[in-house]
């Protein structure tokens, strides 16, 4: 963030927090302009940054839409959602968005399920949590991808690119890098499939040569890396220096600061895309920096959810706002959103990205 924005995006913040209070102490809730939205995100602690990003995007979104938003700190504990959905009844919401953390959630939709009042969580990806809200019919829905959408983006483009050459498939020995590697192993072998080449390195060294040299050795052309943007890069470097031509393939996590080594052009990512620098974005984005927000991380995702609440109130006349949520097209400030039958995006946000001129370029989704 620029350090010159940062103060006039915190103020912005903090009025429209203090706006509120003031529009909750002077009259009833219900006679507030527009409608309420609650707005669930950390104010404190290892979070707060998160938490402010969520906030200004609200602010933005609920200002511009002429409506009031409530802001209730979310502490990420355990047991800390049923508090939250009391102050979010109290308040009179008619929506909730926001909401980091999966703890907050499990305790706070049996609650919201009872008041009417859908939850719309930019950040929590538990597949559980959400098979256990389809089940018990809490009204939980999920601006971001799932577990599992990252790895399946990932298959569909190597199945449709790549199933015809020789596949190395490595990864960095973390978490994320070995479970997302084996997936991708997984569903190669389910379609006959098997990789020429697999290999956990060591993360954060200064060079891989002696990797891109094993590559060679085992004939692979094409090259999925499940680890950090930085390792990608020196592993790129190598094998250019040693005269290797490899097809690189990253996940999401290369979606990072181009540091300390840039990333060689041609190197391929399965990634979320900047929203900011798209086109249903660069407006809104563009107005936020007008206001001194920057439009980072989940704020013009918040913002999203703050217009998907604003459209589906309108649109109810009456319907439960679950079932107006669910199969609705709403235009956001991240650009055309549906929710399908099972509350999640109707469209993976994965998008297949080639890295140019210092910026990742999308090349199309796998299934097109």
């Amino acid at each position: 963030m620029d350090k010159g924005q940062e103060p006039a995006t915190f103020m912005n913040i903090l009025r429209g927090i203090a706006a509120v209070s003031m529009l909750l102490m002077a009259a009833p809730a219900g006679h507030a302009a527009g409608i309420i939205i609650g707005v669930v995100a950390p104010q404190g602690g290892n979070l707060q940054q998160l938490g402010t990003q969520i906030f200004a995007g609200a602010n933005f979104q609920v200002t511009k839409d002429g409506n009031t938003f409530v802001a209730v700190n979310e502490p990420c504990e355990d047991n800390s959602g049923g508090t939250i959905a009391d102050a979010l009844i109290a308040a009179k919401v008619q929506v909730a968005i926001g909401f980091l953390c999966s703890e907050t959630l499990e305790g706070a939709l049996p609650k919201l399920k009872d008041a009417n009042i859908p939850a719309i969580t930019v950040s929590v990806r538990s597949r559980i949590l959400m098979e256990d809200s389809l089940k018990n019919g809490w009204p939980l829905f999920r601006l971001g991808p799932p577990d599992g959408a990252e790895a399946a983006r990932i298959i569909e483009v190597i199945l449709r690119d790549w199933a015809a050459a020789p596949i190395a498939l490595i990864e960095d020995g973390t978490i994320h890098g070995r479970e997302l590697t084996e997936a991708v192993r997984n569903a190669l072998e389910q379609n006959g499939l098997k990789a020429a080449f697999t290999d956990t390195y060591r993360p954060g060294q200064e060079q891989q040569i002696a990797l891109v040299r094993r590559l060679k050795r085992a004939g692979a052309a094409k090259v999925f890396i499940g680890g950090d943007r930085s390792d990608v890069a020196i592993i790129a470097r190598d094998a250019a220096a040693e005269k290797i031509p490899l097809d690189i393939l990253g996940g999401d996590a290369m979606r990072a600061a181009n540091q300390p080594l840039a990333l060689a052009d041609g190197v391929h990512a399965v990634a979320i895309p900047e929203y900011a620098s798209q086109p249903d974005g660069k407006a809104a984005a563009q107005a936020m920096r007008e206001q001194g927000i920057e439009p980072e991380g989940y704020v013009l995702p918040t913002a999203a959810a703050a217009a998907i609440a604003q459209q589906a109130v309108s649109a109810a006349n009456g319907k439960p706002l679950a079932d107006v949520l669910t199969g609705t097209r709403f235009e956001t400030p991240i650009g055309p959103v549906t929710f399908g039958a099972n509350h999640e995006l109707a469209d993976n946000p994965y998008r297949l990205q080639e890295w140019r001129n210092g910026a990742f370029t999308i090349l199309g989704a796998a299934s097109e």
